[in-house]
């Protein structure tokens, strides 16, 4: 599994499925579940864009958070048609001239889990995607009651 750091409040948007498209300057060949970590940085410029008030932000929502684990995403696809010139069919949250990982199957995390992150993808901890699996599971059977 991967982790990414994500600034506040585009891993806000992304935790709650509305942010369907994260932009990084290189692609990946990596394809799979991947963490999504605020961190511990804020654009503030982008918390009154149109595009983060349709995701609902909202500063006091636990997802809102710094320096934490806030969902399980899958990374099911790279886009870098706009690093060649070219349009996409990425959806309004792409970027021109960046590379576009599509993500998929967002799960957020019922609490945050304050951990450590960088920019660049990382490797988590075992303990840390342990502890994401077991809060995941815990609230999908607590659903199913």
């Amino acid at each position: 599994m991967q982790a990414i750091s994500v600034r506040q409040p585009w891993a806000f948007a992304i935790a709650r499925g509305v942010k369907t498209v994260y932009n990084h300057p290189r692609p990946i060949a990596y394809r799979g579940p991947l963490l999504i970590h605020a961190s511990m940085r804020v654009d503030l410029g982008s918390c009154d864009s149109p595009l983060i008030r349709s995701a609902g932000w909202d500063p006091r929502d636990p997802l809102a958070t710094l320096g934490a684990v806030i969902a399980l995403v899958e990374l099911s696809e790279v886009c870098e048609e706009a690093t060649r010139g070219r349009d996409c069919d990425c959806g309004p949250w792409a970027e021109p001239s960046a590379c576009h990982w599509r993500l998929t199957n967002v799960r957020a995390l019922p609490r945050p889990i304050v951990a450590l992150g960088r920019m660049e993808p990382w490797q988590p901890r075992p303990s840390l995607v342990e502890e994401v699996h077991q809060m995941l599971a815990t609230a999908a059977a607590e659903h199913g009651r």
